[in-house]
């Protein structure tokens, strides 16, 4: 499971509440309901990432501890990296089985790397023109290689334990610095017919395979978007947090949990050796089943809990939120 302490973008958090009650509670849910045993804590703030590690390590879990940086340049990645591998350390020395992921998808959520001020300007400078996209995956795997490179040297002069990277695959990573091939994998309508192929030729690698940031939204049709699944919000323009969505969109919880059912299968029967869901709770987008279904963001929010505004659920009478079928399924699957 994937457990988000807050990103951080040009000094804001996206989880202003950070109790360290209710994250030690959560992360009691997700070994004991939920059934995992390995936790990815992502986050753009190396204490919040710490404390949440920390209290995985204290239950049992394994820990990838996932700094994730957003919308910093090279060097400011290297410096959080520093900071956090020395984190992992110490908890690693307790006795945790740590794993230190460096960065998620930085050519695409970071400068630097390709020209853009955004990450959709990233992407489409990147893939716009088909006649220029294999030079410029080329010339983006040499400079992001060289990073990652100078990054992995970075964390094992204070990180013991095991290391990689989640990519993404046009990104053309060279595996050799680290111990675990990570891929950020998304199904969507586009490669459904071949995504099984795909990943068991990934799986094939010689080092084990490791899959994280799948998942996707409580809203029909959501699973055959990929990694599109979040363009019906509309974002507020200064901080970029998110609105409504841009139209009236059903419900489908239903699909959200036969989506996660179906590529955990995938994952299981084809050699993958972590899967890690994305994710447990999405700040920012709450369950709002009254008044306009614009409003109702979590619809469009990728957790498998939703957040109630200003009450308690049901299920978890002391959390703020409740189940969706998603946290159902994934629990079923993993108690198997």
């Amino acid at each position: 499971m994937t457990y988000d302490t807050g990103f951080v973008v040009h000094g804001r958090t996206s989880r202003e509440d950070f109790d360290p009650a209710v994250v030690r509670r959560e992360l009691a849910v997700i070994r004991d309901d939920l059934h995992c045993n390995a936790v990815q804590i992502i986050g753009g703030d190396p204490e919040r990432l710490e404390l949440a590690a920390a209290a995985a390590a204290g239950l049992g879990l394994e820990v990838w501890f996932s700094p994730y940086p957003l919308e910093l340049d090279p060097e400011r990645i290297l410096t959080l990296f520093r900071d956090c591998a020395e984190r992992a350390e110490r908890i690693r020395r307790q006795g945790a089985e740590v794993v230190f992921v460096a960065g998620v998808e930085l050519s695409v959520m970071n400068h630097g790397f390709l020209p853009g001020a955004s990450p959709e300007e990233r992407v489409e400078r990147l893939l716009g023109r088909p006649e220029r996209r294999a030079g410029a995956m080329r010339e983006l795997g040499v400079r992001l290689n060289a990073f990652l490179g100078e990054a992995a040297a970075a964390v094992r002069e204070r990180f013991r334990g095991r290391l990689t990277y989640a990519s993404i695959q046009f990104e053309q990573v060279d595996w050799t610095p680290f111990d675990i091939t990570t891929f950020e994998l998304l199904r969507s309508a586009e490669v459904a017919d071949r995504f099984r192929e795909a990943v068991r030729t990934l799986a094939r690698g010689p080092k084990p395979l490791a899959i994280t940031g799948f998942g996707t939204a409580a809203y029909r049709g959501a699973g055959d978007r990929g990694g599109r699944v979040l363009d019906v919000v509309e974002y507020d323009p200064h901080t970029r947090a998110p609105v409504r969505l841009n139209g009236v969109y059903e419900r489908d919880e239903a699909g959200q949990a036969a989506y996660l059912t179906e590529l955990l299968e995938i994952f299981e029967t084809e050699g993958v050796d972590s899967a890690f869901v994305f994710l447990f709770a999405l700040p920012g987008y709450p369950h709002r089943p009254e008044g306009d279904p614009r409003d109702d963001l979590d619809r469009a929010g990728l957790g498998i809990v939703k957040l109630l505004e200003g009450r308690r659920g049901r299920t978890y009478p002391d959390m703020d939120w409740e189940p969706k079928a998603a946290f159902a399924a994934v629990a079923q699957r993993y108690r198997r």
